[in-house]
């Protein structure tokens, strides 16, 4: 099976989670995409009365495609079900997410819903995370050196994100800047790096 195909079989299984009367967090990305597809299908054939919760811009334009009604947190405080891909995933299910840069509002999401089911192909499992994907860091404009400095310090190569169309830096959802955080051979403690960036002044959220 090729990753493509690979994608899209995670992504069917994954919305056969959804069942009637559910209000569901829609995360980002290219396998979640799919999985966006595969539930505006269930919508038409079986007529289930679903609301999604999208956890960005792209999603929310996806999912008004394929006719998934849409409500957010305002509304449905506490989510059924949320459906997200990753980036990386460790065999003690330790993710690195947001290369689309959507990580903040996907935690936002995951951490309201009763269940959180991550739709990963296996290439997207590592014995080590941090070796194939940085860890992206939304910051504050402002914090953008003092926490790459605070990065390079733990021993990571962080740059700005930068858009290939434009120039100057990648602009977020919520108007920040993404540091992507790559870690030579991987990540020695994700724990402590999560603890470390959390506690960071101008770091609204991270990857981990």
């Amino acid at each position: 099976m090729d990753r493509d195909s690979a994608k899209q079989a995670a992504a069917e299984a994954a919305v056969q989670f959804v069942s009637d009367g559910m209000c569901v967090g829609l995360g980002s990305g290219s396998t979640t995409a799919y999985a966006l597809e595969f539930l505006g299908r269930r919508i038409q054939a079986e007529g289930l009365d679903v609301r999604g919760v999208p956890t960005s811009f792209a999603t929310e334009r996806r999912a008004r495609t394929h006719g998934i009604p849409l409500t957010s947190l305002d509304d449905v405080p506490t989510l059924d079900l949320a459906l997200d891909g990753a980036d990386e995933v460790d065999d003690a299910f330790r993710l690195i997410k947001g290369g689309g840069g959507a990580h903040a509002r996907e935690k936002v999401v995951a951490n309201q819903a009763d269940r959180f089911v991550v739709l990963v192909d296996p290439t997207k499992e590592v014995e080590r995370l941090g070796t194939q994907f940085p860890v992206p860091v939304e910051v504050l404009p402002m914090a953008a050196t003092p926490v790459m400095n605070a990065l390079e310090a733990a021993g990571a190569s962080p740059t700005l994100r930068t858009a290939d169309a434009k120039d100057g830096p990648v602009v977020t959802d919520q108007g920040l800047w993404i540091i992507d955080a790559r870690f030579p051979g991987g990540i020695d403690a994700p724990e402590a790096l999560n603890r470390m960036l959390c506690d960071r002044p101008g770091v609204l959220d991270h990857g981990l």
